[in-house]
């Protein structure tokens, strides 16, 4: 089967009118999308395609499900697999593009004849809108926000340049920091405070964090979580408080269904406001009078150019990570694992406006990465809490353990970095191994990923090693085979004794000792990030400051545009955290100012 470019650019350009020819009848085929095998069925006549329809699959919902419901349309208007696909999507885009191609050959038809792009009539006309609020983009901060001030009363037009929403929602860990809101209470933690979490915050953000930004979140997040909860969005409650050890109370709570069910709660909740939603429109600039912002410039995918005259604008417009223009220090070597639409839009746009600027050589390095393509990072970070919750540990290439798994990002991170070619080994049994895999779709990997991995067992990245015995799976690795087992001896000591005497990992963390029976599991651990720290400098309202310091007028920011609230790292549940505070209190804040 003839196999497409995965890093092909499918333009869309005008039909070719190439007469083509097929058997008649139904044809069958699939092909691995995001989250497993993508069925499709293409149905066609003499000289047509007639129809397509995509079977049931595991793609995540906003982003992957985009690419089902949009991509068969486009192939069987335009008789064409040169189509473009779903920006942001690719993997399951392409799935369908295959699946498609696959069935193409079955009814004897030729693929090179359909792949001759085509593009679709440009608009090119002008049109000018006015608004309360002009929202640019749609993440979580922004949809929340465009919820807030439109169930308040005010005309609200979202802008997303993507064909979905979500952005980096869509594909975040999982938890949130919920201080002082009533589900954090319910548990029964009720001596939390504003103060202590912003204490803790700032610990971890090396006290580089954006104190006015700090002071508003801190002030926000309980009453921001409990309306969002009140919104729908659900918090794994029987689960409980999620331990990481950056918070020193418990505060961090998981999202029921993790964020592909949050981000499709807002998109449905966002769906039944009176908010306007533009997708596949893109805001180039921000309009401006006398110092004061007065509205944006949009362009949509299908030329329409756009002057949208507005009471105020809102920047949620996330990071930059995938516009390595702008990447430093760190960043520059890190693997990639976030949206590809983080270009970093809103951050010049502001910037261009007089906006001040700050921390942009920061970003959250996790240390819990594998290298999926070159430069690109798919997150173990789910898989290695489900493994070290029974017996996993991180060793090196000699074989040694060199860290508390549990201990904090900063501190796994660190050492890391001092690694060879950057990289620690996740050691797991079959038990760790299986409870790994059991949640790894959470965070973008499949079982057909990891299927796939398995067969390759070392002989191309990312390395999933697998072996009988300890040696089988040490030697593939390249790493010390002898020590390995001397580590994985002194480990299960640890164990018995309920104390970890090399890096006090905590006792209810070592309650499995690692098997002494096969097979072994070998996962790659690399440096990735996907969120940036670098932002617009704020001020306890969420106003953009300019290079002054003083609040430039009608412009504010939510969200990742603004998250050297964090300082030069994130804690875990903070990025989540954040959005919902933003967008929920400062779209508090615009209607107020707006009314005035």
């Amino acid at each position: 089967m003839m196999k497409l470019n995965r890093t092909l650019p499918f333009v869309l350009l005008a039909a070719a009118g190439t007469a083509l020819a097929y058997t008649p009848g139904t044809y069958r085929a699939e092909y691995p999308g995001q989250n497993g095998m993508v069925p499709v069925t293409v149905t066609f006549s003499k000289n047509k395609i007639e129809k397509i329809v995509v079977g049931e699959n595991k793609e995540t919902v906003g982003i992957g499900q985009t690419a089902v419901k949009k991509l068969p349309g486009r192939i069987q208007q335009y008789q064409s697999l040169g189509v473009d696909r779903v920006s942001g999507a690719t993997v399951s885009s392409v799935a369908i593009l295959q699946a498609v191609a696959n069935c193409v050959e079955q009814a004897g038809g030729d693929v090179n004849a359909l792949l001759k792009p085509v593009r679709a009539r440009q608009v090119n006309a002008k049109k000018t809108l006015s608004s309360d609020l002009v929202v640019i983009g749609g993440g979580a901060a922004g949809m929340i926000a465009a919820i807030n001030a439109s169930q308040q009363g005010l005309k609200v037009i979202l802008l997303e340049k993507q064909e979905f929403l979500g952005g980096a929602s869509s594909i975040c860990g999982g938890v949130v920091d919920t201080e002082g809101s009533a589900a954090q209470r319910a548990l029964g933690e009720k001596t939390d405070t504003p103060t202590k979490f912003a204490f803790d915050l700032m610990a971890n953000g090396q006290q580089k964090n954006d104190l006015s930004g700090l002071t508003f979140y801190a002030e926000n997040l309980g009453r921001s979580i409990d309306w969002v909860v009140s919104q729908g969005v659900q918090l794994d409650m029987k689960k409980g408080f999620a331990f990481r050890a950056e918070h020193k109370t418990p505060r961090v709570i998981p999202l029921l269904g993790g964020c592909p069910r949050y981000a499709q709660t807002l998109r449905e909740v966002l769906g039944r406001s009176r908010a306007k939603v533009m997708l596949s429109t893109r805001a180039t600039d921000l309009i401006t009078r006398k110092g004061a912002v007065t509205g944006v410039r949009a362009k949509a995918s299908d030329g329409t150019s756009y002057t949208i005259k507005s009471k105020a604008v809102l920047l949620a417009t996330g990071g930059y990570g995938y516009n390595k223009e702008m990447l430093q220090g760190d960043l520059k070597s890190a693997l990639y694992y976030g949206p590809v639409s983080s270009t970093g839009d809103g951050h010049k746009m502001a910037e261009k406006a007089g906006a001040a600027m700050q921390l942009m050589e920061y970003g959250k390095i996790y240390p819990q990465g594998i290298e999926s393509s070159p430069g690109i990072a798919k997150s173990t970070l789910q898989g290695n809490n489900a493994a070290y919750d029974n017996s996993g540990i991180l060793v090196d290439l000699k074989g040694r353990r060199v860290v508390n798994e549990k201990g904090t990002g900063h501190a796994i991170l660190s050492v890391l970095l001092k690694q060879p070619k950057h990289t620690l080994f996740l050691l797991m049994d079959k038990p760790s191994f299986e409870a790994f895999r059991s949640v790894s779709a959470n965070n973008g990997i499949s079982q057909t990923d990891i299927d796939q991995w398995l067969k390759n067992n070392g002989s191309q990245a990312p390395l999933f090693i697998h072996g009988e015995t300890l040696k089988e799976a040490a030697d593939r690795a390249g790493i010390d085979s002898r020590a390995l087992e001397e580590t994985v001896s002194r480990y299960n000591s640890f164990v018995k004794n309920g104390k970890d005497e090399d890096f006090s990992r905590p006792v209810r963390f070592m309650k499995k000792t690692i098997s002494g029976k096969g097979p072994y599991y070998i996962v790659e651990q690399k440096p990735r990030f996907a969120t940036t720290m670098g932002g617009v400098v704020l001020d306890t309202s969420l106003h953009v400051l300019d290079k002054a310091g003083r609040p430039i007028p009608h412009l504010y920011a939510a969200g990742e545009v603004g998250n050297s609230v964090h300082g030069t790292d994130s804690a875990p549940g903070a990025n989540v955290g954040w959005g919902i505070t933003s967008g929920k209190s400062v779209s508090d804040v615009i209607v107020k100012e707006i009314r005035r």
